[in-house]
């Protein structure tokens, strides 16, 4: 089916103004591709992780190692969904000294660039998509249908602690 702009109707649920390279806490998210139940089930009000839902939430717990300047916090797997805060903090400066050129080593002086909340998601998805077809492959994990993530994500800026702390208990 092609596209269709008098019948498709794709709106982006982003803040039209917001800067989301901006260091500070997102609450996302993320659905499984029609809303297939691949990371566990819920058995007597307990979500009982398999095999792809340890391994996402591996990942999950591994994104600052892999990317300066992300953090992340309270976090959730569902059978079909993740719920979880990213935290933008920035990044600190690389290497040593204050010279905008590089040294002669070739390590980059000043300040790194700061991921945006969209390239975290992409990166997460990526990372967990590449890592689910290798468990198919070697662990014979359920296969998934077409993609294993729903095209986009639900996102919320957290303002303030209130609304932090409301977003935890929420996740919890």
């Amino acid at each position: 089916m092609t596209y269709d702009p008098t019948r498709h109707h794709r709106r982006s649920v982003r803040l039209p103004t917001y800067d989301y390279t901006q260091p500070g806490a997102y609450f996302v998210t993320i659905c499984s591709q029609h809303r297939e139940c691949v990371f566990g089930e819920v058995v007597q009000g307990q979500m009982i992780l398999n095999g792809p839902g340890q391994m996402v939430e591996l990942v999950w717990r591994q994104l600052p190692q892999r990317y300066p300047g992300v953090e992340v916090d309270a976090f959730a797997i569902m059978p079909n969904h993740v719920h979880g805060i990213v935290v933008l903090v920035g990044a600190g400066p690389v290497g040593a000294g204050p010279r905008a050129c590089p040294e002669p080593s070739g390590r980059p002086q000043g300040v790194a660039p700061t991921m945006s909340l969209p390239d975290v998601i992409h990166r997460f998805k990526s990372l967990t998509t590449a890592k689910y077809r290798r468990g198919v492959h070697n662990d014979g994990w359920q296969p998934f249908p077409g993609r294993l993530w729903q095209r986009n994500y639900y996102e919320h800026v957290i303002r303030n602690d209130r609304e932090l702390a409301r977003v935890r208990q929420y996740i919890r």
